[in-house]
């Protein structure tokens, strides 16, 4: 299933939406996919693969492993566009033929490692049992010499903030919906 990065952090009913999810199925896999994939630029985007499960009081996800295909990852719909062989070193370690032989990338000495397993205590010890994880030093924010040129974060600031907006003005909509209907319930 393919969701937006708030989603998995956002709080309320999202919080109770995560810990149902991870009560009532076998959540195992999280690909972080890089900005723009999915959805307009500058909304991030995240695949998230889990089983159903027969209805039971033990919680059915044990392990969440989490692929962080996003950090130090930019591709744009036209000039650099992503493709399926971007995605092969995903598929290996997903392990497709049996996903119960994964093995990390990640460790101590592979800080860069993009493969990375996570217990449900874990995850149940996080603020707001949030899944929006993340491990791998962000470069453009290590080396300011390595930053895109001005009009490449220019147009990324006006993506985030049209995002936001868009985010905001569906919100206002949803009040004043609510609003008028409580008006009508009034009168």
């Amino acid at each position: 299933m393919v969701v937006p990065d708030n989603v998995l952090f956002e709080s309320g009913a999202g919080e109770t939406v995560r810990r149902k999810l991870l009560q009532t199925t076998e959540l195992h896999t999280i690909l972080r996919l890089p900005t723009g994939i999915f959805y307009k630029p500058g909304v991030k985007a995240n695949v998230i693969f889990f089983d159903k499960r027969p209805a039971s009081p033990e919680m059915q996800t044990k392990d969440i492993w989490v692929y962080d295909f996003r950090t130090n990852v930019h591709f744009t719909l036209k000039q650099h566009p992503m493709t399926g062989a971007d995605l092969a070193d995903f598929i290996q370690c997903y392990h497709p033929e049996n996903r119960y032989e994964r093995t990390e990338t990640w460790s101590e000495e592979n800080p860069e490692g993009r493969w990375h397993k996570f217990s449900v205590d874990e995850i149940l010890k996080r603020d707001k049992t949030s899944l929006d994880i993340f491990w791998i030093k962000d470069r453009s924010l290590a080396d300011l010499d390595s930053l895109p040129d001005p009009d490449v974060l220019a147009a990324d600031i006006i993506e985030n903030l049209q995002s936001a907006m868009d985010s905001f003005q569906e919100l206002m909509a949803a009040l004043n919906k609510g609003t008028k209907r409580n008006n009508e319930m009034a009168n």
